[in-house]
């Protein structure tokens, strides 16, 4: 497929600037772009101006590359000779035309004060600089990108309205109790314990509310519309954790294990149901670990090492009638499969469906997904410290962890032994050489002891992620 016809405007400044321009034409043309230049298409007779005007006005001529010094905007603006010529033509095209797509300025040098050199008809447009040796190598792409229409960055596809806005509905009935909760803790009253907890009693309440039929006739897209329909419910609560993150001690932590006793029931059958499917509940089991998730990410983003390690050494009371001597449970019961997605997992052809839904809710609730990958690989490493292979953290999110390229911050930071110190009651170790032995209990194949969680081609990159070559290396 042919590129795209180019004409270049110059200005015949110098030997040395014409031998500019002509380099710059001759690797594009190596790029499949289709160059008109004069040195190469005007020839002994031809009428110059009809040449320069056929070339800015022929509707084949896609793409005007106008290489702009401080002697081009000169006679640009004093519309002196060949180059005011073609100025005079371009501003009409540029002026008349709603298509702002076909004209760019490629900047060959800047003035004296390190200021682009653009004639009046161009001093309000975007141009590409290439003055210098560095700035060519790097802005060569961008001009590519432009003249073949293929930006670096790409509007994404605009999606649908969100489920719990297509219907007229009241403000949800625990945000006047969140908003409460939220000021009172952000400036440290005296009553914000009580309104945390009346909050948090409210959120658990509101959950009743989410419950699906289980005989729904799409019972997978009904638990993806009821995770939908919770969003607003959970950005109150990111919130009140950013809230209460900053200042957090003893009363959050004790806050918290309510807060997830009260929750985590809504994971499995309730005492009055006596026929029930695995995954019934499916939608409780998302939100839930939704939640616990931005807890402790918000908690390691404020560095509240101690309130995260305290959550960590709690069990939850859960009644199980099942297992009545089992009351007191770790935190890995926050984690549980998503059976009722499955089947829509492979019809879409996604790796994790649970990690893809994590990830693009993390757009707009104030923090990076990066930080919700590290919450969930502390997770990981926690409970491979201190629980059985039965009860270990699965780090959905980690799938994402291909896309990084060093270690997540609190570990990177973790090279001071200070910091390191801190860290240390998070993970659940007492030195580097305990991490050390962890990390080499897992294995893809498992033989090491342990299996290494992994996503078709990729594993998970433990020691680059922890950073356990350079932790505690530095005071």
């Amino acid at each position: 497929m042919a590129g795209p016809k180019t004409f270049i405007s110059y200005s015949w400044t110098s030997p040395a600037h014409e031998r500019w321009v002509m380099d710059l034409a001759t690797e594009l043309v190596e790029k499949g772009v289709q160059v008109i230049l004069d040195k190469w298409h005007l020839r002994e007779g031809h009428d110059a101006v009809q040449f320069m005007e056929s070339m800015v006005v022929d509707p084949e001529v896609t793409k005007v590359v106008i290489v702009s010094d401080k002697r081009y905007a000169e006679k640009a603006d004093k519309r002196r000779g060949g180059v005011g010529t073609e100025s005079q033509i371009m501003s009409g095209e540029i002026y008349k035309k709603t298509d702002q797509t076909k004209f760019v300025a490629v900047l060959s040098e800047l003035d004296e004060d390190g200021a682009p050199c653009l004639p009046t008809f161009l001093g309000s447009r975007k141009y590409i600089d290439m003055s210098s040796d560095d700035r060519y190598a790097t802005n060569f792409e961008q001009l590519l990108r432009w003249l073949y229409d293929k930006p670096m960055f790409v509007m994404p596809t605009l999606g649908e309205m969100p489920e719990f806005l297509k219907e007229d509905t009241l403000p949800s009935p625990t945000r006047s109790k969140a908003k409460r909760a939220t000021e009172l803790t952000r400036n440290s009253a005296a009553s914000a314990p009580v309104a945390m907890n009346n909050y948090l009693e409210s959120l658990i309440a509101a959950l009743e509310n989410f419950r699906i039929d289980p005989n729904h006739k799409d019972f997978p897209q009904a638990v993806l519309d009821s995770i939908d329909a919770f969003l607003p419910y959970r950005n109150e609560f990111i919130e009140f954790m950013f809230a209460a993150a900053p200042e957090s001690g003893p009363k959050l932590t004790q806050v918290l294990q309510r807060f997830f006793e009260g929750a985590i029931p809504f994971m499995s059958k309730p005492p009055s149901v006596n026929s029930w499917k695995q995954w019934d509940f499916d939608n409780f089991v998302f939100i839930v670990h939704e939640l616990f998730l931005y807890s402790i990410a918000i908690l390691l983003r404020y560095e509240r090492f101690e309130t995260v390690a305290e959550v960590f050494d709690f069990r939850f009371y859960v009644k199980n009638d099942q297992k009545p001597n089992e009351a007191m449970q770790p935190f890995s019961i926050i984690r549980q499969p998503l059976r009722s997605l499955e089947a829509k997992q492979q019809e879409l052809r996604r790796v994790s469906l649970r990690a893809d839904l994590l990830e693009k809710r993390s757009h707009g609730s104030g923090l990076q997904f990066e930080s919700i990958m590290a919450a969930d690989f502390v997770l990981f490493l926690r409970s491979a410290i201190s629980e059985d292979d039965y009860h270990s953290w699965y780090p959905e999110t980690l799938l994402y962890s291909y896309e990084m390229h060093g270690p997540f911050e609190i570990f990177a930071r973790a090279e001071s032994a200070t910091y390191f110190k801190r860290l240390s009651p998070v993970v659940g170790i007492a030195n580097k050489e305990e991490l050390e032995t962890l990390l080499g209990t897992f294995s893809v194949d498992g033989r090491a002891g342990r299996w290494l969680p992994r996503w078709n081609y990729h594993s998970l990159n433990l020691s680059g992620l922890s950073n356990v070559a350079k932790l505690a290396s530095r005071p």
